[in-house]
């Protein structure tokens, strides 16, 4: 039984409707240990017949064994593994691979082989020395000679230990001396076991071989045995096997490559890494403005503490929807006052330890030495307000107040406002009787203190006595319009309002409801939603970015389209192609995060620099969160570019492929 057997292999070409017949009934039996040169002129056949041997050509008739297994040439799973395992090639064009040295293009077929990592090296350095290379490991083909590339090509093919060592032209770009070098190369691969095949169209080439298989007009008409095949070595096996390639090898493949084109590479990771980065800072503003925002809030209200106003419309509702109903019943403020049994029914509320009635007021007025300030927004002091809250001095007692320091300035002046401390100035404000009318309320008060920051949300602050007794005078309505409730602990503050929204008088809810995380709720969903939009601005240069990963891609493939071929003859599958591609385009992404990061968190350090004299808070704040989000999105962005560029490079013909220039 002959070791490889073709049986009545026709193939034709078709242009349109003609068909154009090239392979017209092949017999051919062949066995290790031979050297079968295949003679005949160009377009006899030659090369057709050879893609067929090596599983490259699939679309013909007839039968191809191995070891009188029948090889399907439909089934490509089954073809790739022949490849890998059975067929060698060496090319008259060498065919290796530009951006690899000639050990690593020797690794290629390794890398589909059992074999170490450093098993494999041995083996590639063993090789080319073997054939005479073991003074130019380093050098990549640009820098050898035709003949020294031949050998590279050598080497390659003998390298996953090939059954069958095909060779088309393999001296057809070789001098005399570097030709007979080669011969005798392939004489000896015979000697060792292997089957080597030459298509050849000279006589000269064909005559150091075993045996001539002339071929004309795609039919066999001369087979001439020119010695006997050589004996075969006794016990020869190997000590590894083929395999698919890993997926960590594509990888290493793919950074080999980036790092050959990496300035040009660098412009894309460049552009990539640009959008990336405004992503990470505006997500990072977006924290540390809410970070801001929380710390400011928290310096001024005390998180326990919930305000407590009448619901004046018996329906639940948000605390967005009490503020609005604030303003809108603004006109009528006794919709809005609660009785001193609705005060005191808080008093009974688990983990609530104080309830403090007292007034807002949305305007009044301060006036000191016939100055006078405007203001909006004084309201009475309770345990809502953080310790800190007043900065200079200290919290209102009977008859006292607090002012900001733009209030201050306004009554005196930019460089002699402290000395308003301990002064009285004059309050008015208004406010309405029990008949619902309004009335002007006015006192003297004695400034004790300045708010922290001079804060505009909080112009000035009395106490409840102090305003109690101001109204009274005036014979007002002395009802509060808001409760802050002190809640024991802060893990309760959410349970607590909720409660407090839920109590209900005749069918009707009584009480709205605010807390501090209400507010920051609030300010964080508009911050969230400007981040949003920021990083949806950025968000077209990663559109931009995608689509320059594309475009190269696409170049790569086109640049590479031989060198797909090349591995495709060597039995990596299409599977191994398009993850060829897509592992490029991952590392340019990963690559392009790893920029990204670097650069935000250089610029976020600048930025807190620079701002932190004013804010005195580091107001970009890039979180673990972020970072990850950023590789994810580089990584989704830099896959899906590469999806089509990949799946075009492994549905490249093999054939065609390798004709490519």
């Amino acid at each position: 039984m002959a070791f490889l057997e073709l049986q009545n292999i026709h193939k034709s070409y078709f242009l349109g409707k003609e068909e154009f017949p090239v392979l017209k009934g092949i017999d051919l039996q062949l066995e290790r240990g031979e050297f079968v040169s295949i003679l005949g002129e160009s377009g006899g056949g030659k090369s057709t017949l050879m893609n067929i041997i090596g599983g490259l050509d699939r679309k013909f008739t007839g039968q191809v064994k191995v070891e009188g297994k029948l090889l399907d040439h439909t089934k490509e799973k089954q073809l790739d593994n022949y490849r890998r395992s059975t067929i060698g090639y060496i090319y008259q064009s060498y065919n290796l691979i530009s951006h690899l040295n000639i050990v690593e293009n020797v690794l290629v077929s390794l890398d589909m082989t059992t074999l170490s990592g450093s098993q494999r090296k041995e083996r590639a350095i063993e090789l080319l020395k073997k054939v005479g290379l073991g003074e130019h490991l380093k050098k990549r083909p640009s820098q050898l000679s035709g003949g020294q590339k031949q050998r590279v090509a050598i080497a390659r093919a003998l390298a996953s230990d090939p059954d069958i060592i095909i060779a088309d032209e393999p001296t057809g770009a070789l001098d005399s001396k570097n030709t007979a070098e080669v011969l005798k190369l392939l004489e000896q691969i015979a000697v060792e076991g292997k089957l080597v095949i030459a298509v050849t169209h000279s006589k000269e080439v064909a005559g150091h071989g075993t045996r001539i298989v002339h071929l004309t007009d795609g039919k066999i008409d001369g087979d001439t045995r020119l010695k006997p095949a050589y004996e075969l070595p006794e016990n020869v096996q190997t000590d590894f096997h083929q395999k698919p390639l890993s997926a960590g090898a594509s990888y290493k493949n793919a950074f080999k490559h980036l790092s050959f084109n990496f300035w040009r590479n660098s412009i894309i990771m460049l552009g990539t890494a640009i959008g990336l980065f405004a992503v990470l800072l505006f997500s990072g503003l977006g924290n540390g403005i809410n970070a801001f925002i929380q710390d400011q809030i928290n310096s001024m209200i005390n998180p326990n503490s919930i305000t407590v106003m009448k619901n004046p419309t018996g329906k639940k509702m948000t605390s967005t929807e009490l503020q609005q109903s604030m303003q809108q019943f603004a006109s009528d403020p006794s919709k809005l006052l609660l009785t001193d049994d609705q005060v005191d029914r808080l008093n009974d509320l688990k983990h609530v330890d104080k309830v403090e009635p007292g007034y807002q007021l949305s305007t009044y007025t301060l006036s000191y030495n016939k100055k006078n300030s405007n203001s909006s927004g004084i309201q009475t002091w309770t345990k809502a307000f953080a310790e800190d809250t007043v900065k200079t001095g200290h919290a209102p007692g009977d008859n006292e107040i607090v002012i900001n320091k733009n209030e201050a300035i306004a009554l005196s002046s930019a460089k002699t406002y402290k000395k308003l401390l301990g002064k009285e100035i004059n309050l008015t404000f208004q406010w309405i009787n029990k008949k619902n009318q309004p009335i002007q309320v006015t006192g003297k008060l004695k400034v004790v203190g300045f708010l922290n920051g001079g804060q505009a949300s909080i112009p000035a602050i009395t106490n409840y006595h102090t305003m109690r007794e101001l109204i009274e005078k005036k014979n007002g309505e002395t009802k509060a319009n808001f409760v802050s409730v002190n809640v024991t602990e802060i893990d309760y503050v959410k349970q607590v309002a909720k409660k407090i929204q839920g109590l209900k008088d005749d069918g009707k809810y009584v009480y709205g409801s605010i807390t501090v995380g209400d507010i920051l709720d609030t300010v964080n969903q508009y911050v969230q939603m400007a981040s949003i939009v920021l990083s949806a601005i950025a968000g077209i240069s990663l559109v931009v970015s995608a689509l320059m990963i594309i475009v190269t891609m696409y170049m790569s493939v086109s640049e590479r389209t031989k060198e797909i071929g090349i591995l495709r003859a060597l039995g990596q599958r299409k599977k191994d192609i398009r993850r060829l591609f897509t592992a490029e385009s991952i590392l340019i992404g990963l690559f392009s995060a790893a920029l990204s990061i670097i650069l935000a968190y250089g610029f976020s350090a600048l930025l807190n620099h620079l701002l932190y004299s004013i804010v005195k808070f580091n107001i970009v704040q890039i979180t673990i969160t972020n970072i990850i989000t950023t590789v994810i999105i580089a990584l989704v962005i830099s896959f899906i570019a590469a999806l089509l560029p990949a799946r075009r490079a492994s549905r490249l013909n093999p054939i065609d492929a390798l004709s490519a220039d």
